[in-house]
């Protein structure tokens, strides 16, 4: 830690548009979490998942906030900017599914039987989720690096932040696979479910090329062995409950694959276009 004389708390953190961005993130995780547990409530899966994503993401801001401000990351070894603008970035995609999936099986027109008091604090945890979700992204905002602007990590720049989301994806794929119940006997399925798990294993993915063509391949077969009428159904069944039908998971699970495929090819181009623009400033620069 460094020794040098000057004042032990990081008025940075404190007094900074992104230190306002942090003290954001306290207050509306802080007002989500109280909300939900006094009144607004929370049940099932779903509402698991939300509770647990707010929590975690306000311990790990509690973290973040209080290591800056007293200057203590200097005793970590690991790069600082790295993991900060990691951990805003993956808040902020906790955060945009909790706003999304609470309101989407907790609110509700009507007052429920308890009230119209609770589904008044569930658009209240609503409102101060999204608002939380705005503060995170501000801080990825802030700390994203920029042209023309030194570099102080990888993962400020826009392949890092992209390999961000690519994971969130990736979790929200295996949590789909996870939630089938109707098994898969399929070897061609199963086959498919296994490129997903080589793909982000950290010590067989070599190349973004390699991710590219796993999951181009996952994105074609899983489909058509999923919603033919030769192995599934195209047709959700109508005596599939809400919530817990595996049709719906399959969807989830075509969609995000499609999805992680753009993300690894702009990730792909990207690294290309930096890496050209790199090369050729170097060339001019030697001429």
């Amino acid at each position: 830690m460094d020794s040098q004389a000057g004042p032990y708390l990081n008025m940075r953190a404190l007094c900074s548009p992104l230190g306002a961005a942090r003290l954001c993130q306290l207050a509306m995780g802080c007002a989500v979490i109280a909300m939900v547990t006094h009144s607004a409530g929370f049940s099932g899966s779903q509402g698991v998942f939300c509770m647990a994503a707010w929590c975690f993401c306000f311990a790990m801001t509690v973290v973040v906030f209080f290591l800056d401000a007293t200057r203590l990351y200097s005793c970590l070894p690991i790069s600082w900017e790295n993991l900060t603008v990691t951990c805003a970035a993956f808040a902020t995609l906790m955060y945009v599914t909790a706003s999304v999936v609470y309101p989407l099986f907790f609110v509700q027109s009507e007052c429920p039987y308890a009230g119209c008091d609770v589904r008044n604090f569930r658009i209240a945890v609503t409102v101060c989720s999204i608002l939380g979700t705005l503060a995170y992204a501000a801080e990825v905002a802030l700390c994203r690096a920029r042209p023309g602007q030194a570099v102080v990590g990888y993962m400020a720049t826009v392949s890092g932040l992209l390999k961000v989301v690519q994971g969130f994806v990736a979790c929200i794929i295996f949590g789909a696979l996870a939630n089938r119940s109707d098994g898969s006997h399929n070897d061609c399925v199963w086959k498919d479910q296994a490129v997903r798990c080589m793909s982000f294993d950290r010590f067989v993915v070599v190349c973004t090329l390699l991710e590219v063509l796993l999951y181009l391949s996952a994105s074609v077969v899983w489909p058509v062995f999923c919603f033919d009428t030769k192995y599934g159904s195209p047709w959700r069944p109508s005596s599939c409950p809400q919530g817990k039908c595996p049709w719906d998971s399959k969807v989830v699970v075509a969609v995000f694959s499609s999805v992680n495929f753009a993300l690894y090819v702009a990730d792909l181009i990207y690294s290309q276009r930096i890496r050209f623009v790199s090369s050729h400033m170097h060339s001019n620069s030697r001429v």
